[in-house]
């Protein structure tokens, strides 16, 4: 499993079903293939004992099925009906699918549901760990910051948030939106251990986590500086590709672009 493996799933996933949301999922592509082909614990989707993710930028989902494409959780049929009538393949994950535990979409949840599901995994005297995947954009929200303290209350050293720092958003670029930078400061103040890294980098990011999983008395956060729409020129960085679907023209040279890069 490679990134730039789960790149080429997205936008040929996205094209075939006319959806966008295409450049967040370019964007965590990296950070999604570290965590399931180098850090995840999981004999199954199902399997009790896993570590948990949640994938609380719910709209990042096709980085997250190609991913379980990969790892073998879901077939290439399954794959094939992404956003069409009756599928377990929405635009936003949803529990209905095997290995994904929470329904998320609408933004700042996600850190919530993880610190719950690391607290359990404490008062279980389980050893699993749990990763949040969450963009800079939701940090606007007050859940999030709840959250924030209610992980470093409880010494949760099992939690990992990763912060997908873009730096835009859905209508705009972040520091212009609500600009929280230093974000490694604020993180910090609220009593979390904190590493910048770059969100581009599986190596780096893997070396992280396992060195740091369950130690110390506090959560963990990966600041993961990345480029929205990595990979294909023309939507790196372009507030269009939140939404925006692909056509032909634009399928041909994104497809064109990252099999250069092979």
């Amino acid at each position: 499993m490679t990134g730039l493996k789960l790149r080429k799933t997205i936008i040929e996933q996205s094209r075939r079903a006319g959806v966008g949301h295409i450049g967040s999922a370019l964007s965590v592509a990296d950070i999604v293939s570290c965590l399931y082909g180098k850090v995840i614990k999981a004999k199954t989707p199902r399997d009790p004992d896993r570590d948990r993710f949640v994938l609380s930028k719910g709209h990042a989902a096709l980085a997250l099925y190609a991913a379980f494409a990969e790892r073998g959780w879901i077939t290439e049929e399954q794959l094939n009906t992404y956003c069409g009538d009756g599928s377990q393949l929405g635009v936003h994950p949803e529990h209905c699918l095997p290995g994904v535990d929470f329904a998320t979409g609408s933004l700042g949840q996600g850190l919530s549901f993880g610190t719950g599901a690391a607290l359990a995994a404490k008062r279980q005297k389980s050893e699993r760990r749990v990763f949040v995947l969450l963009s800079d954009a939701e940090c606007n929200e007050g859940s999030v910051w709840e959250a924030i303290m209610f992980a470093a209350q409880h010494k949760l050293n099992n939690l990992f948030a990763i912060l997908d720092l873009n730096g835009q958003q859905a209508f705009g670029y972040t520091k212009d939106v609500l600009n929280l930078t230093p974000m490694d400061e604020r993180w910090k103040a609220f009593g979390w251990d904190v590493h910048l890294v770059d969100g581009h980098d599986e190596k780096a990011m893997a070396e992280i986590i396992e060195k740091n999983s369950n130690v110390g008395d506090k959560p963990h956060v990966l600041i993961a500086k990345t480029t929205f729409g990595k990979g294909v020129s023309y939507m790196e960085s372009q507030i269009k590709w939140h939404y925006s679907p692909l056509n032909e023209a634009e399928y041909e040279l994104a497809m064109t672009e990252l099999e250069r890069q092979s």
